[in-house]
């Protein structure tokens, strides 16, 4: 194994070297050449099947020798190389090599079983047992989660002979006049002395730890994910006060979190994605507000932010603080800006800001990692500084250039910046049309579908005109990294397939200040008297509506990959027709979280999802479930391990789903309990979690983090795992 930093990128397995298959032909003289082109080339043919194997046998070769160091070793080899250093096998990773999983599941699950950076960094790891930094990094290497270890030993109060007194902080009253003090009690950060908690730290039912032998490992499971220059909503009637989300709702702000100084520096606040309260910004403003910080105001449309010395910190819990001329009123821990009634801005208010969230799943600016090269498509972009100003602006560039012959069926119309576009969008596609409206990598931009038209709905619509192309001409539209709120989306005529990709259609269409659906019976997608296959994928979105021809007319795939579908309510109907009838649609799902009933056909194929609703179908022939959570009294088809089916009767309720949160707009939102039974968050068919944030493998992590907090912590001593979020 090779020795190195645990800085270094690793990689993955090199991929096998393309060679040219006539090069042995080439190597042959010229007249064997023409005589074997003569006889139909069959010498070249057996030449190219040769060439071929010593291509496999040359990138063998090339391969063990890449597996002889860790950064560019397969994954399987990875164990036998750490076997060579005392390396300790994280639970779980023989299940890598012996179970089917989806494409590319393997490998992450592997990264996330047996990493390259733990691995790697065994030696050193060894050197440096029983030192608190160390494990802090062993919280990113094998969970991939930020941590702040602490020596709850130190914090325990405890009496002192007279003659051998030291002031060491400890033992003595709390201080109620030291308000940051008491701010951060109970936390990672906490300095406040307590009485012993004789529980364990590592206690599966409550946890302790304040004992003489104490050691915690605080962890932060939810991701810090930016905003930039998103304008701030206006709270109606009251033209000085806002909130930092777009949709109106709390949402409380997080740090930007700034890599450690050094290795051995022990994690601060700021190294981690935690919340901003209100004492913690009154105390550091000028850590945390600015350009290229936690967050900044702008408003009015001026460049320059607001500076910190208008800034007040203040509760703006129903509004009640009213700021002084000048002054500009922000709540962290809510998300809400007051001015002065007489200093209200006139042309709006822009945020640059961070929130919390547990994956890469719905509208952000996280990196897309799956958009592929489109070097035949025509770019159409759109933002300040760009050719349109206005979506529809390119949407009709696209089609007089597509009309005219100037441009290929391939059109991107991309986003340039996470603001606000409030238009009605129509896209009415011709024949063989491939149409993409996507945000740039590294913006959010938000559509806000308003009551533009008082005889007609205001739906973004999305209609075939043709009726009579050949399935293979179909129009094609693709939404990628996009926010939909106030209405949804209406889908019409003979489509071929619709995607909905790194996106949110805001679940009850927009929200209400405590994250509750404005509209919870309105649908997100409307599927009328269309061909289209829909096709979900890493999105969250409300209700499908599904309105066709039953007799005449085929069922409509519709396709949920690590998505959350949520109808706002565990009896409402996540996917049905009219009237409450079943949705003429064959549904395919796949680590998928449906919150609330699902009405339809037929269901191909479901694996690792979570139904919180009754999931009812008509042709109980057609499909399967494996690996799946199904409410008592659903109709479904064969199942293959599902829950609470194994459970039994004594443990059939316990065995259920329990979220942290189920309203969209928190930073919970859709995540499993840590107090879900494990049938549920172990209940895949690789061991991860049930529902659309099993990608995450948060079991497998946490198992491999308390093995490592086993083995390299002191003996005797009392360590547990605290997730702070």
């Amino acid at each position: 194994m090779a020795a190195h930093s645990t800085d270094v990128p690793f990689e993955t397995t090199a991929p096998a070297t393309t060679r040219e298959p006539d090069g042995l032909a080439a190597l042959l003289p010229r007249w064997h050449l023409l005589r074997d082109a003569e006889e139909g080339e069959p010498l070249r043919a057996l030449l190219a099947v040769i060439a071929e194997q010593l291509d496999r046998v040359r990138d063998g070769v090339d391969q063990g020798y890449e597996d002889l160091f860790v950064e560019t070793a397969a994954p399987w080899v990875l164990p036998y190389l750490g076997d060579l250093v005392g390396y300790r096998t994280l639970p779980g990773y023989e299940r890598v090599l012996t179970t089917g999983l989806h494409d590319g599941g393997r490998s992450a699950l592997a990264e996330a079983i047996a990493p390259r950076a733990d691995v790697a960094a065994t030696v050193a790891n060894r050197r440096r047992k029983g030192t608190l930094h160390l494990l802090e990094e062993l919280s990113d290497q094998v969970a991939g989660r930020p941590a702040r270890a602490v020596e709850l030993s130190r914090l325990v109060a405890h009496t002192q002979p007279v003659k051998l007194y030291r002031d060491t902080g400890r033992g003595r009253l709390l201080d109620l006049r030291d308000g940051s003090a008491l701010a951060l009690a109970g936390g990672p950060f906490d300095t406040t002395a307590r009485t012993v908690d004789v529980r364990r730290a590592d206690s599966t039912k409550t946890q302790g730890g304040w004992t003489p032998a104490g050691v915690g490992l605080f962890v932060w499971r939810l991701k810090a994910y930016s905003l930039t220059s998103s304008p701030a909503y206006c709270i109606d009637r009251a033209r000085n006060l806002y909130t930092f989300s777009i949709l109106g709702n709390d949402t409380p702000l997080v740090t930007r979190p700034v890599p450690e100084p050094s290795p051995t520096h022990l994690t601060a606040v700021d190294n981690v994605p935690a919340f901003i309260t209100r004492r913690l910004l009154h105390d550091r403003l000028l850590d945390y507000y600015g350009p290229g910080k936690s967050f900044v105001i702008r408003r009015d449309g001026e460049d320059r932010p607001v500076p910190p010395s208008d800034i007040v910190v203040a509760d703006l819990s129903d509004w009640r603080y009213r700021p002084k001329r000048g002054q500009v009123a922000v709540d962290p821990e809510l998300g809400r800006i007051a001015f002065g009634s007489r200093s209200a801005p006139r042309q709006g208010v822009w945020v640059d800001h961070h929130y919390a969230f547990g994956a890469d799943m719905g509208g952000g600016e996280y990196p897309r990692e799956d958009r592929g090269p489109r070097p035949d498509a025509v770019f159409y972009r759109v933002g300040p500084g760009q050719p349109y100003r206005q979506i529809m602006d390119a949407y009709r560039a696209w089609q007089h250039d597509r009309r005219a012959d100037r441009t290929g069926p391939e059109g991107i119309i991309e986003i340039t910046h996470s603001g606000a576009y409030q238009e009605q969008l129509d896209f009415d596609l011709d024949p063989g049309d491939r149409l993409e409206v996507r945000a740039a990598e590294g913006t959010r931009p938000v559509i806000r579908l308003l009551d533009w038209y008082s005889n007609r709905p205001d739906a973004l619509n999305i209609r075939a005109v043709a009726d009579d192309c050949s399935p293979h001409e179909r129009p094609r539209i693709v939404l990628d990294g996009l926010l939909i709120a106030g209405r949804g989306i209406n889908v019409t005529g003979p489509m071929g397939a619709v995607v909905v990709r790194h996106s949110t259609l805001v679940p009850g269409w927009s929200l209400e200040p405590e994250c509750a659906p404005h509209s919870p019976d309105e649908p997100s997608i409307v599927l009328e008297r269309t061909t289209a296959c829909l096709q979900i994928e890493h999105s969250i979105l409300g209700t499908i509506e599904v309105i066709g021809d039953e007799v005449s007319e085929e069922p409509l795939d519709i396709h949920l990959r690590d998505s959350v579908l949520d109808a706002t309510g565990h009896d409402r109907e996540a996917l049905s027709a009219p009237d409450c009838r079943h949705a003429h649609a064959v549904l395919h799902l796949h680590r998928t979280t449906v919150i609330g009933e699902v009405h339809t056909h037929a269901v191909k194929i479901a694996e690792n999802s979570v139904f919180t609703g009754r999931l009812q179908v008509a042709r109980r022939g057609i499909g399967c479930l494996r690996f799946c959570y199904v409410p008592a009294g659903s109709r479904t088809p064969r199942r293959h391990r599902c829950q609470p089916d194994l459970a039994g009767p004594g443990r059939a309720f316990a065995v259920r789903p329990l979220f942290a949160a189920e309203r969209y707009g928190t930073p919970w939102y859709g995540q499993l309990a840590d107090r879900c039974a494990e049938e549920i968050r172990r209940g895949a068919d690789d061991g991860a979690e049930l529902g659309a944030f099993h990608d995450l493998y948060r079991p497998q992590r946490e198992d491999g983090l308390r093995a490592r907090l086993a083995e390299y912590t002191p003996a005797g001593t009392d360590a547990g795992i605290f997730f702070v979020t």
